[in-house]
């Protein structure tokens, strides 16, 4: 739905750029990337339902991927009605910083609009970055959109590093953990949660304040009742 009918008029709805940010480098051959795939692919049906209860927004979704060099899956935003999950493949280093800068190209205006809901950016990743990559979130950070997105990491694995992950969000309590593939399904479905949220006319920090949905304020995406998810039912067994 694009407008929102008001009296008076009608109220047109925002843009919502949502982005996978994905890595496919070697480490993440085989069961991990394979989850990913299949994780993303079923979040789909549930973010257009989302979207549907939430007409204020226009939900964009983008793929972007990164292994030695970064690319982008999806070249231009799709609505979320229209997006369709490419399975992506594994192989190469961990160029985290060509993906921040890519991710930077896009956050500017243009091609987002100035009127757009704040960004949901989340990244994947199993283990340290290869390049240089302290630079291109610099940059990232500084721009208005870079600022004002809300920034979700899933730390896949072990051997993950954490402390880059949290430099991304800023946030520790939005790094999330995923040992094992069902705890990387469900970082992925939760993470897929935050769009809804955003597009909201506000959301609950997990303080319990109310933050606006229109940037002025930090957003911080929190689950039902202001928990991230509880993994200790899934975390026991095979770990990565």
């Amino acid at each position: 739905m694009s407008e929102l009918k008001r009296p008076g008029g009608e109220l047109a709805s925002r843009p919502l750029h949502f982005f996978w940010i994905v890595d496919c480098s070697g480490s993440m051959y085989g069961e991990k990337i394979g989850t990913v795939n299949h994780a993303i692919q079923s979040t789909i049906p549930e973010m257009v339902s989302a979207a549907e209860n939430n007409p204020n927004a226009q939900l964009m979704i983008r793929t972007l991927k990164f292994s030695t060099g970064a690319s982008w899956v999806t070249s231009n935003p799709v609505n979320v009605e229209d997006f369709a999950w490419d399975d992506l493949e594994a192989g190469g280093v961990t160029d985290l910083g060509k993906a921040f800068e890519l991710l930077s190209a896009q956050l500017t205006i243009p091609p987002m609009s100035d009127r757009a809901l704040p960004p949901v950016l989340v990244l994947l990743s199993d283990g340290q970055p290869t390049d240089d990559y302290k630079k291109a979130l610099a940059e990232l950070k500084k721009l208005p959109w870079g600022k004002k997105a809300v920034k979700i990491a899933i730390s896949i694995g072990q051997d993950a590093d954490d402390e880059v992950l949290e430099e991304f969000t800023g946030n520790k309590e939005l790094v999330l953990q995923a040992n094992n593939a069902a705890a990387l399904t469900k970082m992925i479905r939760w993470a897929s949660t935050a769009a809804s949220l955003v597009s909201a006319p506000a959301s609950i920090a997990a303080d319990g304040e109310r933050i606006s949905a229109d940037g002025t304020a930090n957003p911080v995406i929190v689950d039902m009742g202001g928990r991230i998810p509880d993994l200790d039912d899934i975390q026991e067994g095979d770990v990565w």
